[in-house]
């Protein structure tokens, strides 16, 4: 469990002191927890000890084992394919199965990572905008952006993928408003257009959707809905199978909730697919 997860855990009992250190911690994750105790508790107007009750309480000995485990997780979120290419080449090489089974466990554990109601949550933000559904992401997470775009063009309305963000596409934040949803993919090594892209969404009114990783992309500050997975895999390059199952899942309650005209629209596709022999359905004509 990361430290994120534990500040945000259910089953922390936390005094009202101690709450404002983890509000710091979380609103400013992780850069806040990187400096000296003192200067964390003067930041969040309490006193030293209660800082030191706080890291009691989420299970370290002590502010230093804190920051070990903290700075940890920021050396492997930030991690290049390069790194990662070096890291695990030292490892005894598993070849194609141990690749499907590393899949296979980010797979099973990015289950546990977002809350079945999310996916419904989402889905019913994507349905029920009454303004445009704008999707996009990051270098290779544009391409799993791209697959929702085109999916949701099928079942609504004034959906508009941005495939690679330029000057023209942040002059889409012009007519963005409170009618209007941003999905965004977003994983480690975060982008910093695609972020910013998102928070000056939010600060038009615009509802955010965010798919992301476990250690949480800066956009999670401003999105109304977190979609969580675990990436890492037996390869110098994060898998993307998680992102896309989840993207499908929404999908699937986009289906679930929307009734009959998401069908039928599809339906209208397919008729003029048919009529202009855009794919090889029709066999023998």
């Amino acid at each position: 469990m990361s430290i994120r997860e534990l500040l945000l855990s259910e089953g922390l009992s936390l005094t009202t002191s101690e709450q404002k250190i983890v509000q710091l911690l979380l609103a400013e994750y992780p850069t806040s927890g990187l400096g000296p105790a003192s200067r964390l508790a003067k930041r969040a107007d309490v006193s030293d000890p209660t800082v030191a009750r706080l890291i009691a309480k989420l299970g370290f000995g002590s502010f230093s084992d804190f920051q070990e485990r903290l700075l940890a997780e920021v050396e492997e979120r930030v991690h290049s394919p390069l790194h990662m290419m070096e890291a695990k080449r030292r490892r005894e090489k598993s070849g194609v199965l141990g690749y499907f089974a590393s899949v296979e466990d980010a797979l099973h554990e990015s289950q546990s990572l977002t809350p079945l109601a999310a996916y419904e949550r989402a889905a019913k933000l994507i349905m029920e905008a009454k303004g445009s559904v704008v999707i996009l992401g990051g270098r290779f997470s544009r391409f799993v952006a791209g697959m929702l775009t085109e999916y949701l063009r099928q079942m609504r309305p004034g959906v508009e993928g941005i495939t690679d963000l330029s000057a023209s596409s942040f002059d889409t934040l012009a007519v963005l408003s409170r009618k209007s949803v941003v999905v965004v993919f977003d994983y480690r090594r975060y982008q910093q257009d695609v972020t910013s892209y998102a928070k000056q969404a939010a600060q038009q009114g615009a509802r955010a959707i965010l798919f992301t990783d476990q250690w949480m992309s800066p956009i999670s500050q401003v999105a109304e809905v977190s979609i969580v997975c675990r990436l890492d895999a037996e390869s110098p390059f994060d898998t993307m199978a998680p992102a896309v199952a989840q993207m499908e899942a929404v999908l699937a309650n986009v289906l679930a909730i929307s009734g009959d005209e998401p069908l039928a629209r599809m339906q209208r596709f397919e008729i003029i697919r048919r009529a202009n022999k855009i794919t090889f359905d029709e066999v023998g004509e």
